[in-house]
């Protein structure tokens, strides 16, 4: 039987270590997973998908996940191309214009009309999946099993488009993942800025709601306006960010 070495930092090792987890019989099935989840996302044809398709296919995906792999797949054919990529993702989602994932990026300073400028630049054909018909593309298939990965490592049972985001950013071959890196969405720092906004937004939601509860409460945005309710959420990241920044531009020995 092959095999294949899986590193893991030094911590993780220790604690697998400590506790006698059976590391092979893990992976293997863990690897079976992906195989399996990878290998539908690219023999899916795309070519005459409803809403409902979508639903089925893709069930962990939010609504606005949907939308946007929908708006994917226009794109795609909007230019006669037979695969649609990461770029269609991520143009996709600057298009649908509410999700998380834009808000993320604002928080890091990015802004999403600059990112659809670059993608235009892009060459916007990727190595296509097997079979006819218009299909993702290998680096936009990639993406959405690293965007599946992403949210059960974060202990989500669906699949936001912030997700997706971080997906786009992993992935080392397709054009979404060159624009957005080259703009500053390093991984580790998306990850931990989608991570940040996910825990600030809970947290304000149910500050907002006991503060409702309460005759008379005020100072708290209403808990009908998400937007609002992001923005209030991200600020302090957006405050952490900009004091590592200045840290960082000041002369050694200061």
């Amino acid at each position: 039987m092959p095999k294949i070495n899986v590193y893991l930092p030094d911590e993780l090792a220790e604690a697998v270590r400590e506790t006698g987890l059976p590391v092979s019989a893990i992976c293997q099935r863990a690897l079976e997973q992906a195989v399996r989840r990878v290998t539908a996302i690219r023999e899916t044809s795309l070519s005459e998908l409803s809403g409902a398709d979508l639903e089925e296919r893709f069930p962990l995906m939010t609504g606005r996940g949907r939308t946007v792999l929908g708006l994917a797949v226009e794109r795609a054919r909007a230019v006669s191309l037979s695969c649609v990529g990461t770029g269609h993702l991520l143009g996709a989602m600057i298009e649908e214009g509410t999700n998380l994932a834009l808000h993320v990026l604002e928080a890091l300073d990015i802004e999403p009309a600059r990112l659809a400028r670059e993608l235009e630049r892009e060459p916007g054909d990727e190595p296509a999946g097997p079979g006819p018909g218009v299909r993702f593309s290998s680096p936009a298939a990639g993406a959405l099993e690293l965007a599946v990965g992403e949210a059960v490592g974060l202990g989500h049972n669906y699949v936001g488009c912030e997700h997706l985001l971080l997906g786009l950013v992993t992935e080392p071959d397709g054009a979404a993942g060159r624009v957005l890196r080259a703009a500053g969405a390093e991984p580790r720092l998306t990850r931990r800025a989608v991570a940040s906004a996910l825990a600030g937004y809970r947290h304000l939601r149910a500050n907002t709601a006991a503060g409702a509860a309460q005759p008379g409460a005020a100072g708290a945005p209403p808990s009908g306006d998400p937007a609002a309710l992001l923005a209030t959420a991200l600020q302090p990241l957006i405050e952490r960010i900009e004091r590592l920044e200045q840290r960082l531009d000041r002369p050694a020995g200061q």
